[in-house]
């Protein structure tokens, strides 16, 4: 098959559907494969076919774009994103796209915009990793500005028509599906609940790839990784540990990662003290060592839907501390296989890490039954098998349309 892997967001990027187009490419590509991979690029100033480094400029198409959007269009918000999507849509048609079997878009946005411009026999597969219609509305709307009527109408009707845009829709939980039938009224039929699965052997092996950083000799590291975004609720985390300085010191907090919130939450931490507790080290390819030296990741997101740095954690054989929101209880068995804890709530947060440092047995043991089960529910080689095979069954699907059109 020649196969497209298509988000609407820039790439590379932190976070894991960057990861898991990439483990998803390379493992399609060794069972005979071609697969591209396209995406927004350099802060939104081009669409390109990244492993081909194949570009639309923006700048070229600016005139165009202010012609299609002369004014703003009922708001801001809808506004940015129209206008991102005319021009992904533009350079898709340039770069061509009728030449692939398959194209699995992996948010609503792609898989709107692929669904109008793709080739009469071309199918699509849509692999939904959160739901963007909350997250924009609890973004933009609800936490900074009176609710909107047009965000909750023009976001609900995204959601709803991305969903449907392909042949299957994949989602790696009943979370989500809950979500898009109980609000979308997406129909269960169109549904596939499939996680993504995890390239188990290689995060292992470089686990063992040494760094400079090395673990303090006293003291325990609390770690997180990931954007750094209001929505992962880093700043709580920061909270917590504030509370937790005032009762034990042999504790350090490593933040791994980037993102629009990096310089806040460095303000922050100097508020509160914490310069020798807490450092940042921004974006790394190291993580899996890190994970290693570490002995407690802190995930304090606000939404989420299967988080990668959980994954990454219980394949390391660490202790989660991850909030009770969207598909990570799926992931987590309370006080087995970690801890979820309410999001946003400080003083619980700081409560469960103080413990998990105080009761060293039972930390360890949270996070050899975290392993135990991610290395048998995570297999990558499970998960590529059944992606495949939802693709034939898409392709199918797509040429039984096309024929049973062509007959009348």
């Amino acid at each position: 098959m020649k196969i497209l892997l298509a988000t609407f967001w820039e790439i590379p990027h932190t976070g894991g559907v960057w990861k898991y187009m990439q483990q998803l490419k390379e493992r399609l590509e060794s069972l005979g494969h071609e697969v591209d991979l396209f995406g927004y690029g350099d802060q939104g100033n081009f669409v390109y076919i990244y492993n081909k480094n194949q570009k639309v400029n923006k700048r070229f198409f600016l005139g165009e774009i202010k012609q299609a959007f002369p004014a703003m269009v009922l708001d801001s918000v809808i506004h940015y994103y129209e206008e991102r999507m005319y021009f992904y849509e533009l350079a898709a048609k340039i770069l061509g796209i009728g030449n692939y079997d398959l194209i699995h878009c992996q948010d609503v946005f792609s898989a709107v915009i692929f669904n109008r411009i793709r080739a009469k026999h071309t199918a699509l597969v849509a692999t939904l990793h959160g739901c963007v219609a909350h997250e924009i509305l609890e973004a933009y709307y609800r936490s900074k500005n009176p609710v909107s009527s047009h965000g909750d109408s023009y976001f609900g009707n995204l959601e709803f028509n991305g969903a449907t845009a392909g042949e299957i829709t994949i989602i790696a939980n009943n979370w989500m599906k809950n979500i898009l039938v109980e609000e979308y009224n997406v129909p269960v039929s169109q549904l596939k609940i499939h996680h993504y699965g995890y390239d188990i052997e290689t995060f292992l092996e470089q686990m063992n790839h040494p760094s400079p950083i090395q673990k303090p000799f006293t003291q325990k590291v609390i770690i997180y990784t990931g954007r750094l975004s209001e929505m992962k609720g880093v700043h709580h985390l920061i909270g917590a540990l504030a509370r937790l300085k005032k009762k034990r010191h042999d504790w350090v907090c490593w933040i791994v990662g980037d993102g629009p919130q990096d310089q806040v939450l460095q303000k922050q931490v100097a508020l509160l003290g914490l310069d020798n507790e807490v450092s940042f080290f921004g974006k790394r390819k190291d993580i899996p060592y890190l994970l290693s030296l570490a002995d407690i990741l802190v995930l304090p997101t606000l939404i989420d839907n299967q988080p990668l740095s959980v994954i990454e954690a219980q394949l390391a054989g660490k202790a989660v501390i991850a909030s009770n929101v969207g598909g990570v209880p799926e992931m987590i068995e309370h006080g087995m296989t970690g801890v979820l804890t309410p999001p946003g709530d400080e003083e619980m947060l700081a409560v469960h890490i103080e413990y998990l440092l105080e009761h060293e047995q039972y930390l360890a043991n949270l996070g050899k039954r975290a392993k135990d089960w991610a290395l048998t529910h995570w297999s990558l080689n499970q998960a590529i098998e059944k992606i495949v095979n939802i693709y034939e069954q898409a392709i199918f699907l797509r040429k039984t349309k096309i024929d049973e059109v062509n007959k009348n």
